[in-house]
């Protein structure tokens, strides 16, 4: 996304949870868990990974659902029900947001892939970066320098 479009905007099914961003993602992802294709109805969900102080919720207040604490906390829409963001106990510096809630979803294109090990035999994504489980800690520095590179 250029710097002439930020902030970009987004919002639930319903409208009723206006989400805003302020910078771009520093990394996105598909994710092909069992609890992720639960969540999301479909064989992987998709997040942006938003610096934490760059994300806002505009309007509305998310509820927490799916899986809540210790590790990670889910946030819904309280009307709609629509999965709007993650937040991920550990990963105090980003929020991992639903890219397909955004007005422009251009961040929805996936540059890696976890849990693959989990993957459903069709599922297909164009990321560049897959892994049977998640990324190692010491392999997220080259990931995210990748990424910053390529937008």
């Amino acid at each position: 996304m250029s710097d002439k479009n930020r902030p970009a905007f987004g919002s639930c099914r319903c409208g009723h949870v206006r989400i805003e961003v302020s910078a771009p993602p520093v990394m996105t992802a598909a994710c092909h868990c069992r609890g992720c294709q639960r969540m999301s109805a479909s064989a992987f969900s998709l997040t942006a990974m938003v610096p934490m102080g760059k994300f806002y919720v505009a309007e509305g207040d998310p509820v927490k659902g799916g899986i809540m604490g210790p590790q990670l906390d889910h946030y819904f829409c309280p009307d709609c029900k629509t999965w709007i963001f993650t937040r991920i106990t550990g990963m105090d510096n980003v929020v991992n947001v639903r890219p397909t809630m955004f007005d422009e979803p251009e961040w929805s294109r996936p540059f890696i892939e976890t849990m693959t090990s989990e993957k459903l035999p069709w599922a297909e994504t164009p990321a560049l970066h897959s892994f049977e489980g998640f990324p190692t800690p010491e392999a997220f520095p080259a990931l995210l320098a990748e990424f910053a590179n390529r937008r």
